[in-house]
């Protein structure tokens, strides 16, 4: 789970051989690259900035049945749960759920979140995992934002 600037989605192991013409590239495991990492992360920022006040997180990964219940328990353990959002994805098993709390859901009432929803399955769809994403979180935060 991420909140805030920090995106969770495996761990970084760096593999830096003695020599220096022998410098390898950072190991990445997960569904991103260091690109995607760097731009998931600048959404993140953006969307707390600008996003109504409202806390956002974004978890990558398994979800266990019920898939909805496994995102709410995530989304409990949030540090301020009525007012975040947890955007929750398990791309293997094709599973997305947004989970808002209390506050939030004045701001992203369930019909908004539901077109944010369709607007990420299509980026999904068309093999953008992360620019889905980042899509879904711009969208959530403007909507917040107006209310």
């Amino acid at each position: 789970m991420a909140s805030g600037n920090q995106v969770a989605v495996g761990t970084i192991v760096e593999g830096v051989d003695r020599s220096p013409e022998h410098v390898r590239q950072p190991m990445l495991e997960g569904p991103f690259d260091v690109k995607e990492l760097l731009h998931l992360d600048e959404a993140l920022s953006v969307a707390e900035r600008d996003g109504g006040g409202l806390h956002y997180s974004v978890y990558v990964g398994p979800l266990h049945d019920p898939v909805r219940g496994a995102a709410e328990a995530l989304h409990d353990k949030l540090a301020d749960p009525d007012r975040s959002v947890l955007v929750a994805v398990s791309p293997e098993q094709r599973q997305l759920e947004i989970v808002t709390g209390r506050i939030a859901r004045e701001k992203i009432p369930d019909r908004s979140a539901a077109l944010v929803v369709f607007s990420m399955e299509a980026a999904f769809g068309a093999g953008q995992l992360a620019g889905g994403i980042i899509t879904g979180l711009r969208m959530l935060a403007e909507t917040a934002q107006q209310h």
